[in-house]
């Protein structure tokens, strides 16, 4: 199939003629107005717009459609994690398959209106035997990260002394000029990630080929009629820490689009688990439950209401994301030393974590005082106590608290076995039972069990209703006043951190 559609292709100029690539429409039509006529396209057959961004379909894709429905140059505004990259990139599904060019044009010629003056030589010499290549859409976006170092010659081009010389041309001829990033985007998207880091004076260059089409290589002006739609990402913060938008490039960006982290726990979940690596093993060993994916989703939450995190910096969707896959690992390190198939994640799997916490946070200075890890462990509290009100907030745990204050005791390790874990916590009165308000069956794995009674356990100490020390572990409620009774020291290996349940 692949083979019929290249031998079909027109190949010469007047094959493209001949072509229904030769109908006027075609010929002259813009990136925007590809964009924006493929875009209807897809809106009339309901097709997703731009897929894999989650939690933006009331907010910032409305905004985006109407931008590029009215032919706009686009900037997204917004903190770090907030999928603008990748909305970015999406954009290259609303182009055209592939398009004609002339074969071997640095700047991808329109064969009907060649900007280079090498194309235009050819095309005036050769005619209708221009030879014709096809360029796919992938190979239609260009993509640069703004950095104080990027020069004018990076972006618009630079003449090149080397060619000057092998062609015996002079400096000042057209066809010494090496072209940069964007003159080779042209008939495409062109993307520029963090925009306020661009120096102004190479901003200048981007506003003037935005809309009068002029630039000057080494002081010798150059008409460049590029055909580009611009897409500019841009942190809001960033205005006053290390640079600012020009006023005049401001004022030629037709949209500018406000991006946001997900709304609500459910979108950040979907996003977490579309983005972390938990497809680990495909026979289905790896089980997550998902009070723990909400714990760890409530973490980058809770991170972006505490005063003690920089909230103009942001908390990164990408802390979530990297947590999971912590936790996962730690779980599936436990399950390896047990020899156990069935992986699942338990609440100590979220607290040994936090290496994948404390570096994506921006502390104010009281946070700094604080430590990063007295705030991480901080933040894994409140999100277990923010998921145990939620799922069980009026469960029967009376029963299981009272037997703590009357001084049972149940001690277990990170590594200890499932089975053993699980044997354990049948020794506490309704603490198994409990498990079934969270959907986990009497029948359930014993590591989903034991998951599911260590989850309960946190959720009470949390709300102090036990309490745990890092001499004692859990004890009973500082209320009680008794003397602890002797803890049972079975199920711990050798050396293992012990997590004790009182």
């Amino acid at each position: 199939m692949a083979t019929d559609k290249l031998e079909q292709r027109p190949r010469t100029l007047g094959e493209l003629r001949r072509s229904r690539w030769g109908e006027a429409r075609v010929a002259v039509r813009s990136v925007r107005d590809e964009m924006r006529e493929n875009l209807l396209e897809k809106l009339a057959r309901k097709e997703p717009l731009f897929p894999g961004v989650i939690g933006y379909e009331e907010t910032v894709i409305p905004q985006l459609v109407n931008a590029i429905l009215s032919r706009h140059h686009i900037i997204l505004l917004g903190l770090r994690g907030q999928a603008k990259s990748r909305i970015l990139r999406s954009l290259v599904g609303l182009l055209d398959d592939e398009v004609p060019m002339i074969a071997g044009c640095e700047i991808n010629d329109n064969p009907y209106a060649p900007l280079c003056r090498a194309c235009r030589e050819r095309v005036a010499e050769q005619g209708n035997e221009t030879p014709i290549a096809w360029l796919p859409r992938e190979l239609r976006y260009v993509e640069k990260l703004a950095t104080p170092d990027v020069t004018i010659a990076d972006i618009i081009g630079d003449v090149d002394p080397i060619r000057a010389a092998r062609g015996g041309l002079d400096l000042s001829n057209e066809l010494t000029i090496h072209y940069g990033l964007l003159p080779r985007a042209n008939r495409g998207i062109f993307a520029m990630n963090e925009l306020p880091d661009l120096a102004g004076k190479i901003q200048v260059g981007l506003f003037n080929i935005m809309q009068e089409g002029d630039v000057q290589i080494k002081g010798y002006p150059v008409r460049l009629k590029l055909d580009v739609a611009l897409v500019f990402s841009a942190n809001p913060e960033d205005y006053t820490a290390r640079g600012k938008i020009i006023t005049p490039l401001k004022d030629r960006i037709g949209s500018e689009i406000r991006t946001h982290y997900p709304v609500d726990v459910a979108h950040g979940m979907a996003i977490t688990e579309q983005e972390a690596w938990i497809r680990r093993y495909p026979d289905g060993r790896l089980v997550v439950p998902d009070f723990i994916q909400e714990v760890v989703e409530q973490i980058a939450f809770a991170a972006r209401e505490s005063k003690h995190i920089d909230r103009r910096s942001g908390v990164s969707q990408r802390l979530p994301i990297s947590c999971l896959e912590n936790v996962l690992s730690s779980a599936e390190r436990r399950a390896v030393l047990n020899a156990e198939r069935t992986i699942v994640p338990r609440p100590s799997d979220v607290y040994a974590a936090m290496p994948s916490i404390t570096g994506k946070l921006e502390l104010e200075y009281e946070g700094e005082l604080k430590g990063g890890d007295v705030i991480a462990t901080t933040l894994i509290k409140e999100a277990l106590g923010r998921v145990f009100a939620g799922r069980l907030g009026n469960a029967p745990t009376k029963e299981t608290v009272a037997w703590f204050d009357q001084g049972g005791a149940v001690k277990v390790g990170d590594t200890t076995p499932a089975a053993d874990a699980v044997r354990f916590f049948q020794k506490v009165p309704g603490l198994v039972d409990t498990t079934v308000i969270l959907g986990v069956p009497e029948d359930s794995d014993p590591a989903l069990t034991a998951s599911a009674c260590e989850f309960i356990l946190e959720g009470l100490h949390v709300q102090q209703k036990i309490d745990r020390t890092e001499q004692r572990g859990y004890t009973g409620s500082p209320r009680a006043e008794r003397k602890a009774p002797r803890e049972e020291q079975q199920g711990v290996p050798a050396g293992a951190k012990r997590r004790h349940f009182n």
